[in-house]
């Protein structure tokens, strides 16, 4: 009779822990499901952009630039496509390393994203890619706007940087 009560009481907690961890296991699942959030997807289209490029794949760098798009010297998104196609028949071997990006401003549907980039070209991509080495350093500062469930950029201005200005933050 003892034994059969011990057995009652041990079947009684594995149930209460079995009904406990399969409560935790869905509400862990649930709570994961939002998704990304708006700043994860500013950062994976900087890495997307960078993969593209080196990729040569102007048709979808274009896709993420929004129809109204402009940049810091007046160029319009027909503008940028030329100098694409221009810049991917020069050069090969494109190598583009996102060295840092940092989101200075996420609100209301718009954003601006600012990124540290290594390019260079030519047959040792693989190498530069590797030791994230370069002599052609720029920082890039984009503002977005969110058009449905997608961030699609609409300004962009770049300059160069000196080595020294990699160690710092962007401005």
């Amino acid at each position: 009779m003892k034994s059969q009560c011990c057995y009652n009481t041990v079947m009684s907690m594995h149930r209460t822990w079995t009904i406990a961890g399969a409560a935790f296991f869905l509400l862990a699942t649930v709570s994961d499901c939002s998704g990304p959030t708006d700043q994860d997807l500013v950062l994976d289209l900087m890495k997307s952009l960078g993969r593209y490029a080196e990729q040569k794949d102007a048709p979808q760098i274009l896709s993420l630039i929004d129809a109204d798009y402009s940049d810091f010297q007046g160029r319009s998104k027909d503008d940028t496509e030329a100098m694409l196609g221009e810049y991917f028949i020069r050069y090969r071997g494109i190598a583009a390393n996102i060295l840092r990006s940092q989101i200075e401003d996420i609100s209301a549907g718009e954003a601006v994203v600012q990124s540290d980039i290594a390019f260079s070209s030519g047959a040792a991509k693989v190498f530069r890619k590797f030791t994230r080495i370069s002599l052609d350093n720029y920082r890039l500062k984009l503002k977005l706007r969110k058009s449905g469930d997608r961030w699609l950029v609409t300004y962009a201005e770049w300059r160069p940087l000196g080595v020294g200005e990699l160690l710092s933050g962007p401005e």
